[in-house]
């Protein structure tokens, strides 16, 4: 058989420029997330972390991940080294250098970032506990094997990308409408700007816009999620108008949030079902990738995709299950190995937002607030903008305040109590310049947006209200 006979069946020459994008922008997002590890990893999970993984390792059932720590053991450089050659090899495929070699060459380098990183969060524990982590796994593996600028991207690859992102959105829709009533009444974002994990600078603003606009924005997030997922198998170029949706629904969730990389994640794979000629014709500029693409796939390389997506059809049906059920789960995996996950996000809505506010007792008999990087905490503070970073402890203190009292809260108030230099360089502002406070406190205030009369008059962004003490003074013993 001909080479031009194999791409006809199983090549798409008109996806030049999604696999540019797919490839380069899944591997930054590794790239942000390998050095997220390096620089919080130690101090929230290493050898003196908060919930280290050397204990984590002595569980029977950590010994069926498959980690490097099952065979090496865990030391806070080994992590580091990982985390760093990942940064690299990530950035690597970020400026195409595999890329310009044959097809093995970008998917080894792909599969290699997928088992570092699965070395990593599968060992994170609270710390890693979110859809996005998972996320990012399956989109490592599955962009593995769209192979170098010498062949022509796979259909069965494009096509589970698309599958991908269907399960993505098509899941978070009917987590909304089997969940919180918030949602089949159009009122949840009345209140869900406000009470997001970790609102950004424009968060208040969109807070503050007039509910009828609220109930439109939930009634669009319906119809993406719920309906245009379908649309993304459809002939060109109603896919590429699809997708384009898709994309403008995750920019406005990037603009007026902080989600870590999950937006930008799925603004990336959605690429996968516009065409080059749909591109163009909005971003011209982009036309020398579209034109540069190979016209022929060599037949080793069809016959491994199609076993790959052979693979993921079958790993699909627990995926596909739990899309139809009636208490279907969000954010799940249903194999060791992270793919073909169920996802979903948001099923409830929080109505009120609570803040931990942790203090430190200094020798002059005042207590003072120790300042998060991204959680709300001073009320003049504007919130900023860290996604697509992601802030871990932030997002666990928001967690915190909802009542989900974790093991991990109470080894952090002793390292400030010792006044820990990685623990507090986890933070933003440390009240003590890195000596030990007398005791720590942790009190819960209900905070919300200042309305734009107040904001005038008072300077504030947001207005608190303090509700009760959740953790009394505690010091050290002795």
């Amino acid at each position: 058989m001909g080479l031009d006979t194999w791409t006809s069946w199983a090549g798409a020459a008109d996806y030049d420029v999604a696999r540019f994008v797919l490839q380069r922008g899944v591997a930054a997002i590794a790239c942000l997330a390998f050095v997220s590890a390096a620089l919080q990893f130690p101090a929230l999970l290493g050898e003196r972390g908060l919930l280290p993984v050397p204990r984590f390792m002595e569980r029977p059932s950590a010994r069926t991940l498959p980690v490097v720590w099952r065979w090496v053991r865990y030391t806070d450089a080994r992590l580091r080294t990982l985390a760093v050659g990942g940064a690299v090899l990530a950035f690597a495929v970020v400026v195409g250098v595999p890329q310009l070699g044959p097809a093995w060459v970008p998917m080894v380098c792909f599969l290699l970032l997928w088992l570092a990183y699965l070395s990593i969060s599968d060992v994170g524990q609270t710390f890693y506990a979110f859809g996005w982590e998972s996320l990012l796994v399956e989109s490592l593996f599955t962009v593995a094997f769209l192979g170098s600028d010498r062949v022509a991207p796979p259909i069965v690859v494009l096509i589970a990308l698309r599958w991908l992102v269907f399960r993505l959105e098509f899941g978070a829709g009917m987590i909304k409408m089997r969940g919180d009533r918030s949602w089949r009444d159009l009122t949840a974002l009345y209140y869900h700007h406000e009470t997001q994990p970790m609102p950004n600078p424009v968060s208040r603003t969109a807070h503050l816009l007039p509910r009828p606009v609220h109930r439109f924005e939930t009634a669009a997030s319906h119809v993406v999620q719920l309906v245009v997922p379908f649309l993304l198998f459809a002939p060109q170029p109603i896919a590429s108008v699809a997708a384009a949706l898709v994309l403008v629904t995750q920019l406005w969730l990037v603009v007026s949030g902080n989600f870590a990389w999950l937006n930008w994640i799925t603004l990336v794979l959605a690429f996968a079902a516009v065409d080059d000629r749909s591109v163009t014709a909005v971003l011209p500029f982009l036309a020398p990738v579209a034109d540069a693409g190979p016209t022929a796939t060599p037949p080793w390389f069809v016959v491994l995709t199609v076993l790959v997506g052979l693979l993921l059809l079958w790993l699909s049906v627990p995926a596909a299950r739990n899309l139809v059920s009636r208490r279907q789960l969000m954010n799940a995996s249903f194999n060791r190995w992270h793919l073909v996950n169920a996802y979903g996000a948001f099923g409830s809505v929080t109505q009120q937002r609570d803040e931990v506010i942790v203090e430190g007792l200094g020798e002059d008999g005042e207590w003072r607030a120790y300042e998060f990087r991204g959680k709300p905490g001073d009320p003049r503070r504007r919130p900023g903008q860290f996604a697509p970073y992601h802030l871990r402890l932030d997002w666990l203190m928001w967690f915190l305040a909802l009542g989900m009292e974790e093991r991990w809260f109470r080894v952090f108030v002793v390292r400030l109590l010792e006044a820990d230099a990685p623990t507090l360089r986890l933070l933003r502002h440390d009240p003590f310049a890195g000596g030990r406070p007398l005791a720590v406190r942790a009190r819960v205030f209900r905070y919300r947006f200042a309305t734009r009369e107040e904001r005038r008059r008072t300077g504030m962004y947001w207005i608190r209200q303090e509700r009760y003490t959740m953790l009394p003074p505690t010091s050290l013993p002795g």
